[in-house]
C-alpha cells in the first residue's frame, strides 16, 4: 500500500507534481502514465526514496509493508554479494548474505563443534529455510523459463548479458522476492512476445498492489485496474485499464472546454450588461455592481481546461548523399570465450535501405550494430564503409549520451553553431526550456532517448545505427520517430522489439537472427519482431 500526501516534486526550475494526494490500496493494479518529461521516473524515485540530487520533494509518502523496486536503469553488476545474476536474485531475500554466512558457520563448526558454533550454524540454517532458500533454485528456474532466460545465464557475470537477458534477471529478482508491493518501472523494455504475455500473467495473478510506469498499451490494458495521469503537474485518478482511462480523459477534456466556454460567454455578457448600466441612475449603477460581484465569483470559480496533448512530431535534417552501397559487411563472427554469438553474417545494404535486425535477446543484435558502428571489434570478418558514408550510432543504453555535460553542450556545435540553433533541435524533440542546461543524469529514459535522437540529427549522419531507439518513448513519440525514419533518405539499420515503431518505419529488408539469413521485408514479420 503506498500513501501521498500534499506531494509536490521539483526539478531544477521545473515543478513536475504541485500538492498531490493519492492512495494506492491493497491489490490495486495502478499504472502511471504521462508524456515523456513529465517526471514518471522522478516520482517512482521520490516514493522508493532514491531520488536524484536535483530532485526536491515536500509532502509525504510511505509505503505499508515490504516492496519491490524495478528500476529503468539497472543497477551496475547488481545487488548481490558476487556480481552474476545468481546472487543479484538472491539478494532480494536476503540469502546471498545468509548463504555466505551459513558458509562460513559449517566450516568453523566443523573446526570446532562447540556448543556456540552449532547454535550459530542452527539459526542461520532455520533463517535460509524460512526465507525458501532450499527452493530458491526451483522457484528461479520455473520464473527464468516464463521469462524465456536459459538458466545458465544466471550464472555468468551480469555485465556480460544482453540488455534484454539483464532486464529479465532484474524482473526474475522482484518476482522472486514475492513483496507486498511491486514498484514496476517500463518492466517490459527488451522482452519478446511471448515472456511479455507470461509477465502480464504473473502481475494479473500477484496479490499485493502494483505501481508501474509503462508504454506497453498491451501491459496497461490488461494488468491494470487503475490509472494515475501526470500531467501539467497535476496527478488525476481514473478507474479502470489503459483503454478506459483514454475514453474518461477524453470524456473529461470534453466536458471540461464546454463548461469553460459557456463560463466565457456568461461572463462576457454580464460583463457587458454591467458596463452598460454604469454612470447611469443609483439603481442601475447598484445593479451593475452586483453584477461585477457575480462575474468576480464567476472568474473565481471557472473551470479549470487541461492542455491537450499534441501529437509527436520529429524530423532528421537530409542527409549528404552516400555512395550506393554504404554498407558492406563479410563474413562477420563475434565470439565471446567460447560463446558464438554470430558465426558468418554477411550482407550489403543500398542507399535507402531501412534494415530491421530481427532475433531473440541473446543472438547478438546489439553486438552487431557495435561493430558496425566501430565501438567494437568483429573476432572475424569485416565492415566496409562506401564513399561519403557519416555513421551516426544510438547505443541501447544511450552510451553515446556524455553525462557529465549538459544536454545542450552534448548537441554538436560544428554545424549548428549558435545556441539558439541547438535549443531550437532539442525543442523540435521535446526537450524544451530549462532541460537544455540539465544534466543527461537528470533525465528520464524518454527524454535520454530524445537526446540521443537530436545529437543524430545534430551529426547530420547519412547511415544511422538504432539499437532499440524506442525504449522508454510513449507511444505518440513512438510512432513519431518510425515515421520520422520512414520519411528520411539516408540508410538505416535498426534492432527493435516494438511492432507499432518498426510498421511505422516501412521496412525494405532483414536481417534474421541467429540464421545470419539478409532478405527483402515481408509484413508477416511483424510477428516475429515481437515473438523473437
Amino acid at each position: 500500500m503506498i500513501v501521498g500526501s500534499s506531494l509536490t516534486i521539483e526539478i531544477g526550475d521545473r515543478t513536475l507534481l504541485r500538492d498531490a494526494s493519492f492512495v494506492i490500496g491493497a491489490g490495486e493494479k495502478v499504472g502511471l502514465v504521462g508524456r515523456n518529461g513529465t517526471g514518471k521516473s522522478t516520482f517512482i524515485s521520490v516514493v522508493v526514496e532514491e531520488p536524484g540530487r536535483n530532485v526536491r520533494s515536500t509532502g509525504s509518502v510511505r509505503i505499508r509493508g515490504t516492496y519491490g523496486y524495478l528500476p529503468q536503469v539497472p543497477v551496475p553488476n547488481g545487488l548481490g554479494l558476487d556480481p552474476n545474476g545468481f546472487s543479484h536474485v538472491l539478494s532480494a531475500r536476503g540469502l546471498d548474505v545468509l548463504d555466505d554466512a551459513l558458509g562460513k558457520a559449517r566450516t568453523q563448526m566443523a573446526k570446532d563443534p562447540s556448543s556456540e558454533n552449532i547454535e550459530l550454524f542452527s539459526d542461520l540454517e532455520e533463517q535460509f529455510r524460512e526465507n525458501g532458500g532450499y527452493e530458491a533454485e526451483a522457484t528461479m528456474s520455473r520464473l527464468a523459463d516464463g521469462l524465456g532466460l536459459r538458466q545458465e545465464l544466471l550464472f555468468e557475470d551480469i555485465e556480460s548479458l544482453s540488455g534484454g537477458q539483464r532486464r529479465r534477471v532484474d524482473l526474475i529478482r522482484i518476482l522472486f522476492q514475492g513483496p507486498d508491493t511491486m514498484i514496476l518501472d517500463e518492466p517490459t523494455n527488451h522482452l519478446d512476445r511471448p515472456a511479455k504475455k507470461w509477465l502480464m500473467d504473473e502481475l494479473e495473478s500477484f496479490p499485493g498492489a502494483i505501481l508501474v510506469v509503462s508504454h506497453d498499451l498491451k501491459l496497461l490494458d490488461r494488468s491494470i485496474n487503475k490509472v494515475l495521469h501526470l500531467s501539467d503537474a497535476r496527478l488525476t485518478e481514473f478507474k479502470g485499464n489503459y483503454s478506459s482511462y483514454l475514453v474518461q480523459l477524453e470524456a473529461d477534456l470534453s466536458q471540461r472546454e464546454r463548461s469553460a466556454l459557456l463560463e466565457g460567454r456568461e461572463i462576457d455578457r454580464l460583463s457587458k450588461l454591467a458596463d452598460s448600466m454604469r454612470g447611469s441612475t443609483n439603481r442601475r449603477a447598484r445593479i451593475a455592481k452586483s453584477l461585477d460581484k457575480r462575474v468576480e465569483r464567476l472568474e473565481t470559480d471557472k473551470t479549470e481546461v487541461h492542455k491537450r496533448e499534441r501529437k509527436s512530431s520529429f524530423k532528421l535534417p537530409v542527409p549528404a548523399r552516400s555512395g550506393d552501397v554504404p554498407l558492406r559487411i563479410s563474413h562477420l563472427c563475434v565470439r565471446y570465450d567460447a560463446n558464438t554469438v554470430l558465426a558468418d553474417v554477411d550482407f550489403h545494404c543500398r542507399r535507402g535501405d531501412r534494415v530491421v535486425v530481427i532475433g531473440r535477446n541473446g543472438a547478438g543484435k546489439s553486438s552487431l550494430l557495435r561493430c558496425l558502428a566501430g565501438v567494437q571489434e568483429p573476432t572475424s570478418g569485416t565492415v566496409g564503409t562506401g564513399a561519403n558514408v557519416a555513421l551516426g550510432y544510438f547505443a541501447q543504453e544511450h552510451e553515446q549520451v556524455d553525462l557529465s555535460v549538459s544536454v545542450l553542450d552534448n548537441i554538436d556545435d560544428q554545424i549548428l553553431t549558435k545556441e539558439t540553433e541547438r535549443r531550437a533541435l532539442l525543442g523540435s524533440f521535446g526537450l524544451v526550456g530549462g532541460v537544455a542546461y540539465q544534466m543527461p543524469k537528470t533525465l528520464s529514459g524518454g527524454e535520454r532517448a530524445k537526446l540521443g535522437l537530436a545529437m543524430l540529427a545534430a551529426g547530420q549522419s547519412n547511415v544511422l545505427l538504432l539499437d532499440e531507439p524506442t525504449n522508454n518513448l510513449d507511444p505518440t513519440s513512438i510512432e513519431a520517430v518510425g515515421t520520422m525514419l520512414c520519411n528520411w533518405p539516408g540508410t538505416i539499420v535498426v534492432v527493435s522489439h516494438d511492432r507499432a515503431f518498426v510498421e511505422a518505419m516501412e521496412p525494405t529488408h532483414a536481417l534474421k537472427l541467429p540464421d545470419e539469413v539478409f532478405t527483402h521485408w515481408r509484413d508477416d514479420y511483424l510477428d516475429m519482431v515481437e515473438m523473437k
